[in-house]
């Protein structure tokens, strides 16, 4: 395998991507908005819009290039109920949804308890266990054609090659549905009915078929490419460092951080300050902190790129001008905190930035703390782009940071389950923990004033 074409649907954008896997290169060959619809039953996603999206842009990548394969990453809280035919029986819920809080009392006497799945009790759709109970109490009906549950990356590949599937990190992504640590589905899929729903458990690195001769002939790829079962998106971004040895700590930055601890220390998990167990592609456990790093980011500085001076950090740090926790108060570390600036609220685009980067820079130390994360953090995305982001966040964990790009790292992870990456990878740019008082002093009062706040949390 070298040229893998990656489809990767993230909540807000929908890609294809080709990685060649000699160099790996990831090369984004078309891009659409992940369109919301708000005309059926619920606001759900325009899967027909991305079908059609998906097809152009395989057959434009197929003119123009060879493809080895095609693997398959998307964001979770997603399944899509199919009948015998394969159409959908119902809309694709959005999980932003609050629907499935109509059925929370009911849905909460029948879940299984964190200890045993890992997973925490999330507002709307965002447990995927809550938005099926709720579909298939509010429509019954349709529900009941169900012949196939299927998780988001594995819609598509089904989609592709008519072979249903499931697979273990999207089934264990915050779902109540796994059980992480024992590898197997949690009682209350057996005890709603549901286990013959989902199709066999397939790693993400397997072939589930080639394309369809249909898709074959209306794109132009080759009869013969194969489709890989697919993989839940934060995930795809821990491909890379599955086999390296050593404990770290992979931070996944988008509209959410990620922060997920590979050989850390297994200790006991809050789930009421948005700590989970997520499960890699090898099928293992992985203790994970969340926080909408970049939903928060972007209302702090609304929505300005300015670059901040080291003057302008300067500023913010002697100062002490600080965000306080949080813009979305039922996520994150610190649940049920209001946003508040101290001692003054910056007026300065710049001064806003740097106090921006250094607010999501702690919060992401908090997620560390929490998950028992040891080594190196290695930051992908858009903050692996922000050095000041990258300083306070070594500073206050007080571990090395590796900025390893900006791209999301889930292409070449996706790829990457379809073989190695040739290539050498460039070395990741190092940040160190420094000493300078302003630093220190800051994490410091940043950390006393959030303990004293009216939800207070000792880290």
């Amino acid at each position: 395998m070298r040229q893998v074409a990656v489809i990767d649907i993230g909540k807000t954008n929908a890609k294809l991507l080709l990685v060649d896997l000699s160099s790996g290169v990831e090369t984004t060959v078309a891009r659409r908005a992940n369109q919301v619809c708000t005309d059926g039953p619920y606001p759900s996603f325009d899967i027909e819009g991305l079908w059609t999206f998906l097809l152009a842009a395989l057959t434009d990548l197929a003119q123009s290039q060879k493809v080895d394969a095609i693997s398959i990453t998307t964001h979770g809280a997603a399944a899509v109920l199919v009948d015998g035919t394969g159409n959908l029986v119902l809309p694709m819920l959005d999980y932003e949804h609050s629907g499935p809080d109509e059925t929370a009392a009911e849905y909460d006497a029948l879940r299984p308890t964190f200890a045993s799945s890992g997973t925490p009790r999330l507002p709307g759709g965002l447990n995927l266990g809550a938005q099926l109970f709720w579909q298939s109490r509010r429509f019954p009906d349709a529900f009941a054609q169900t012949r196939h549950i299927l998780t988001y990356p594995q819609y598509w590949a089904y989609r592709l090659t008519g072979v249903a599937a499931s697979e273990a990190t999207s089934l264990g992504c915050h779902t109540d549905l796994w059980q992480p640590y024992e590898g197997v589905f949690s009682p209350m899929v057996n005890a709603l009915g549901w286990a013959p729903l989902f199709p066999p458990v397939r790693p993400a690195g397997a072939v589930l078929g080639p394309v369809l001769p249909e898709i074959a002939k209306a794109t132009g790829l080759p009869p013969t490419t194969p489709v890989l079962c697919g993989i839940h998106d934060s995930n795809a971004s821990l491909v890379p460092w599955l086999a390296k040895p050593g404990a770290r700590a992979v931070m996944s930055s988008g509209t959410w951080m990620i922060v997920m601890a590979l050989g850390g220390e297994r200790g006991a998990l809050d789930p009421a300050r948005d700590v989970l167990v997520n499960v890699n592609a090898l099928g293992a456990p992985v203790p994970t902190a969340r926080f909408m790093a970049g939903r928060e980011f972007d209302e702090i500085t609304r929505g300005q790129s300015v670059a901040p001076s080291t003057a302008a950090e300067d500023a913010v740090l002697a100062g002490q001008i600080m965000a306080l926790p949080s813009l979305h108060p039922g996520t994150g570390p610190f649940p049920g905190q209001s946003f508040a600036w101290a001692p003054v609220e910056p007026v300065d685009p710049a001064h806003r930035v740097a106090a921006a980067s250094f607010y999501v820079a702690l919060m992401g130390s908090a997620c560390l703390s929490l998950i028992g994360a040891a080594g190196e953090i290695v930051v992908e995305g858009p903050l692996a782009g922000n050095l000041a982001f990258a300083r306070m966040l070594a500073t206050a964990a007080g571990r090395p940071v590796l900025r390893a790009g900006q791209g999301a790292g889930t292409g070449l992870g996706a790829a990457m389950l379809a073989g190695p990456v040739l290539a050498a990878r460039d070395t990741p740019d190092r940040v160190l923990p420094e000493t300078d008082g302003l630093l220190t002093a800051y994490v410091r009062e940043w950390l006393t004033r959030v303990g004293k706040r009216a939800a207070p949390y000792a880290m």
